[in-house]
């Protein structure tokens, strides 16, 4: 199975990052703009954790 990726949401059309959740056991996350860079790999529930802590405001 090859990784789907998508941009964020809130990157309003500039360079961010990408997201492939669509692999079991695994969330992938790479900069768009150095797609051959490296990919950062997490573990879902931590992706959660981090996207959950990322929407709160202070």
């Amino acid at each position: 199975m090859n990784p789907t990726w998508r941009k964020s949401s809130r990157s309003g059309g500039t360079e961010c990052v990408e997201v492939a959740d669509n692999l079991p056991g695994v969330v992938l996350v790479r900069d768009s703009k150095d797609r051959d860079g490296g990919t950062l790999v997490f573990p879902p529930g931590a992706w959660r954790a981090f996207v959950a802590g990322a929407g709160r405001r202070g």
